[in-house]
């Protein structure tokens, strides 16, 4: 996926999960945040981050900040990318989950149980939900997912779990935004509650991927596997 027009800035303060103070060409302007979590390791006063200017003009705020360097790496912010390159690659020939088959329906945000999944994929006989989580919390090499507690995502890979006990294939893809990781685990110190729920769901034949992303300062692309630790 590829942003438009984005540029530069300094990153400032975040008053809170919404907005960022960023200072822009000298002058400090008040952007969205394209994501609530947490992120203190990422928005540290000083950081360079890039922005996306937005074609609205009826707009609040004129900036969204999509992307963050963290030392050497650039990792993406964006809370809505993830989704959009998983649809990506569950388009190509060569995606791994799909591969061989000919016939495929993506609906993405298909209503399962009392929850959305992000995807719902029919491929010849096979019928699958797949829910994407996206990852920016890295702490030496190790990718971690939730930055802060989630009961929502507890509650979807219980009814993954239940999906798969209806006849369903199921898989969580943890997207993580960045390279340069060398495996993904839950996040046991913020939420050990979703380490246990994720490992249940395994045992009841739920599925867990993750993957890698290239990173630029105006693009997103799925990459490569990394190794999942539960």
């Amino acid at each position: 996926m590829k942003y438009k027009k984005v540029i530069p800035g300094e990153f400032v303060s975040r008053p809170n999960r919404f907005i960022a103070h960023v200072k822009i060409q000298g002058q400090v302007e008040v952007c969205h945040v394209k994501n609530t979590g947490r992120c203190k390791e990422l928005l540290q006063p000083g950081s360079v981050v890039y922005l996306e200017e937005s074609d609205n003009l009826n707009r609040k705020t004129k900036y969204d900040l999509v992307t963050v360097r963290k030392g050497d790496i650039l990792v993406n912010m964006d809370s809505n990318a993830p989704n959009k390159v998983v649809q990506e690659w569950l388009n190509t020939e060569n995606c791994p989950i799909l591969q061989g088959t000919k016939n495929r329906y993506i609906k993405p945000e298909c209503k399962y149980g009392n929850s959305r999944v992000d995807f719902y994929v029919e491929a010849e006989d096979r019928k699958i939900f797949i829910e994407v989580k996206g990852v920016t919390l890295e702490d030496n090499g190790v990718a971690r997912f939730p930055d802060a507690p989630s009961e929502r995502a507890i509650k979807h890979v219980e009814e993954l779990a239940e999906a798969v006990e209806q006849g369903y294939e199921s898989y969580v893809m943890f997207v993580i935004q960045m390279k340069g990781v060398q495996y993904f685990t839950p996040n046991e110190e913020t939420h050990p509650q979703f380490g246990k729920a994720l490992r249940e769901a395994v045992r009841k034949g739920v599925q867990v991927l993750a993957y890698d992303c290239k990173v630029t300062e105006d693009s997103l692309c799925l990459d490569n596997p990394v190794e999942v630790r539960l």
